[in-house]
């Protein structure tokens, strides 16, 4: 009998997809003494910051236990669950820099690469001095936050070749979706691939991801949780230039937990996909006592709550820090907790997991609450979640 190569690719995505579901066996009095470590932390900071809804995901030993809390809509009540989508903010970096990772991996580019191999019309410009490299890491010497008001698509190659740098490519970090967007938008144009169908339909699906959207399908809208805002008014977002490389998927607890346990046991990938994660778990640059990979912030774990903070700080978000480059750069080498947040208008997300201790959490709410809050109720269930690990 012959095994058509599409049908042996879509047996492979189903074995990876099966590694990571969630298993029931796991014994009852552990899920009892998660429901109470995880229901400490979350049902106050939700009647503090008027959260609707949430659902946390933590995964222990390659387990996953869903916490699902509140409502995906006030004005129909409907339920939170695993399969709610929410809009995950900037945690979609993570998902571009494995994507990039990825395209390095088939040889597609280089991180050493500069724009203008990939946008001829940059060519001349500053902007070409940059590395790929500067741009998945935000140290391309001063990009901002975000682009300024009335900048179109049109008008993205015009501002990018009239930009001014502060500093020099490398000198220092500032966190910018203009970088990761342009580093995510030469992605797509290395793999010949609209950037969006690219995450839809290469990297999800080997990530074995079946819940998670940048242009959400009809089928899918019914699980589409509606964000509130300051005001309490529901709000979804409204996507402007480069949305779908920089803040622009939308998961569920079920997928980014998945995502998780993929990051946290790379090795039960199939290749090359494994070593496109990997990638995103070296370190580049040191800032503070965090150190910057391609989408993931790292920090030697244990870690304490004010060093945790302290990365994910607004003064780490909204300026300019100065950087050590790691020469060469440097794969963790003992314990390490990677983390990363995510925030749009009406939601806010974090994520955090530890590898050498197979631990991990997940955290989404439509609700955009502070993000030391979020950290917080984060720190206390993970630090509690690793004797569970150790004593199994």
């Amino acid at each position: 009998m012959t095994i058509r190569p599409k049908l042996i690719s879509r047996i492979a995505i189903a074995l990876i997809y099966s590694c990571f579901l969630p298993l029931t066996s796991w014994a009852a009095d552990d899920s009892a003494k998660l429901r109470g470590i995880v229901d400490t932390a979350i049902r106050p900071l939700m009647a503090e910051y008027d959260v609707p809804g949430m659902t946390v995901a933590v995964t222990v030993d390659g387990h996953a236990i869903f916490f699902n809390y509140g409502v995906a809509s006030r004005e129909k009540n409907t339920p939170i669950s695993e399969a709610t989508l929410f809009e995950i903010g900037s945690l979609s970096k993570t998902f571009t820099a494995t994507l990039a990772s990825y395209a390095q991996v088939l040889g597609k580019l280089s991180l050493d690469d500069h724009p203008g191999k990939y946008m001829p019309q940059l060519k001349g410009s500053v902007i070409n001095k940059v590395s790929l490299l500067n741009l998945g890491t935000y140290t391309a010497g001063g990009l901002p936050l975000q682009f300024p008001d009335g900048i179109s698509d049109d008008q993205m190659t015009g501002y990018f070749r009239q930009w001014k740098p502060e500093a020099a490519p490398g000198a220092q970090r500032r966190y910018s979706n203009p970088s990761i967007g342009l580093f995510g938008h030469i992605t797509g144009l290395a793999l010949k691939r609209d950037f969006a169908d690219a995450m839809e339909n290469q990297l999800f699906p080997q990530l074995g991801l079946k819940g998670s959207y940048i242009r959400m399908p009809e089928s899918a809208i019914v699980n589409y949780a509606w964000g509130y805002d300051k005001a309490n008014k529901p709000i979804r977002m409204n996507p402007g230039l480069f949305a779908a490389e920089a803040y622009g998927v939308k998961s569920t607890a079920a997928d980014m937990i998945r995502f998780v346990q993929a990051n946290i046991e790379p090795s039960r990938l199939e290749e090359p996909m494994r070593r496109a994660v990997d990638g995103t778990h070296v370190g580049f640059f040191k800032t503070g006592d965090m150190v910057q990979g391609l989408g993931w912030e790292q920090y030697p774990y244990p870690v304490t709550l004010e060093r945790l903070l302290a990365g994910n700080s607004l003064t780490m978000i909204m300026k300019s820090n100065p950087t050590k480059q790691l020469t060469p750069p440097e794969a963790p080498s003992g314990r390490t907790l990677f983390d990363k947040t995510g925030s749009t208008s009406g939601f806010g997300a974090y994520v955090a997991f530890v590898p050498d201790r197979k631990i991990g959490i997940v955290m989404l709410a439509n609700k955009n609450f502070p993000i030391p809050a979020r950290i917080k109720a984060a720190y206390a269930i993970l630090g509690q979640l690793a004797p569970i690990s150790v004593n199994k």
